[in-house]
């Protein structure tokens, strides 16, 4: 399934993120990711096979793409993009051509790829489950943006948006009820699994919520939808 991220961009060739014209990019780690976790600390089975914790889930890195000409002063838009199974930050961006993408749309906002468990068959959201760990989250991508002058000092975060891909639902899921932030936009793909209580309490709390959910049929996200 190709993806066609944010405002439904045709794709072309790929494109390295390090080839972007228009964007600045930024690498840092947090202690408000995923991982490392106690709920993951000897691993993960799944299907008879063991992905251990150095391998898999350590990585706290998070990548911040922000646009040139992003406009912001009292507010930035965040859109925060979460991979699926048996993928990364990395290859998410390579495969789905993500920033080429996002550059594409020309929109104003930055977008955010936190780590989550890497390369391996496993949606669980490790810290950014826990109550406010998201909100931290938010706070450490504003003061990179900041000390980058990418945004003023007294710049705010302004519509957040979270989208992923599959078994990126369940972190999705667990920071709209417990991360601490407003969500205005989520937007799945092939991604509806399970945790509906989570997407339809907080699509109940605001009329103004708006809910993507694109979804193939035989792979058990078409049931659920």
């Amino acid at each position: 399934m190709k993806l066609f991220v944010f405002f439904w961009i045709v794709v072309t060739p790929k494109l390295s993120f390090a080839q972007s014209d228009d964007m600045k990019i930024f690498r840092i780690t947090s202690s408000h990711t995923s991982f490392p976790d106690t709920g993951r600390s000897q691993g993960h089975l799944y299907d008879k096979v063991l992905y251990d914790a150095a391998t898999h889930y350590m990585d706290s890195s998070v990548m911040i793409i922000a646009p040139k000409k992003l406009d912001a002063t009292k507010n930035v838009d965040l859109l925060f993009w979460f991979h699926g199974w048996f993928n990364n930050i990395d290859s998410s961006t390579t495969r789905f051509e993500l920033i080429k993408q996002f550059a594409a749309a020309g929109s104003n906002a930055v977008l955010v790829l936190a780590e989550t468990a890497k390369n391996a068959p496993d949606g669980y959201g490790g810290k950014l489950e826990n109550k406010n760990v998201f909100k931290e989250l938010v706070a450490d991508v504003l003061l990179k943006l900041k000390k980058e002058k990418v945004i003023p000092a007294v710049c705010k975060p302004g519509n957040i948006i979270l989208a992923g891909h599959s078994g990126a639902y369940r972190v999705m899921a667990y920071i709209l009820q417990n991360g601490g932030m407003p969500v205005q936009q989520v937007i799945l793909f092939d991604a509806l699994y399970s945790q509906m209580d989570k997407y339809l309490g907080w699509l109940q709390a605001d009329h103004s919520h708006r809910f993507i959910d694109i979804y193939t049929n035989g792979g058990g996200t078409d049931g659920v939808s």
